[in-house]
């Protein structure tokens, strides 16, 4: 199932973001932008899997456009980093590339799920 993919995925990426914030904020010494990437970084696989439990279509649909809103407020915070030289380029290419994963992931399960409804 895709939904079991992206909670995997998007667990695994929350374990890269506290990575980095532990380097943020024990080796840069950069806790402001660090807490916000934490915050939406980790985000983004709680509210997976709260749409995997779900209540109804439309309650797993609306927990992932959260999840969604997260993922991309996430490369926000990436990109912010990258330009402000917290962050490599390289450091920033792998993680960013994870997080532009996750949002194409999710919009993609968002839409599947949207065009299954409106066809039953």
């Amino acid at each position: 199932m895709a939904e079991s993919i992206v909670a995997a995925k998007s667990y695994s990426f929350a374990l890269r973001v506290i990575k980095l914030y532990k380097h943020l904020t024990q080796e840069q010494r950069e806790f402001v932008l660090a807490k916000q990437v934490l915050r939406s970084g980790t985000s983004i696989g709680a509210n997976v899997e709260e749409a995997l439990g779900g209540q109804s279509k439309a309650d797993f649909r609306h927990k992932l456009a959260i999840a969604l809103k997260e993922a991309r407020e996430t490369s926000y915070w990436l990109r912010l980093l990258k330009d402000s030289e917290f962050i490599k380029p390289d450091a920033f290419n792998s993680i960013h590339g994870e997080c532009h994963e996750l949002i194409k992931m999710l919009r993609s399960i968002i839409l599947t799920s949207q065009q299954k409804e409106s066809n039953s």
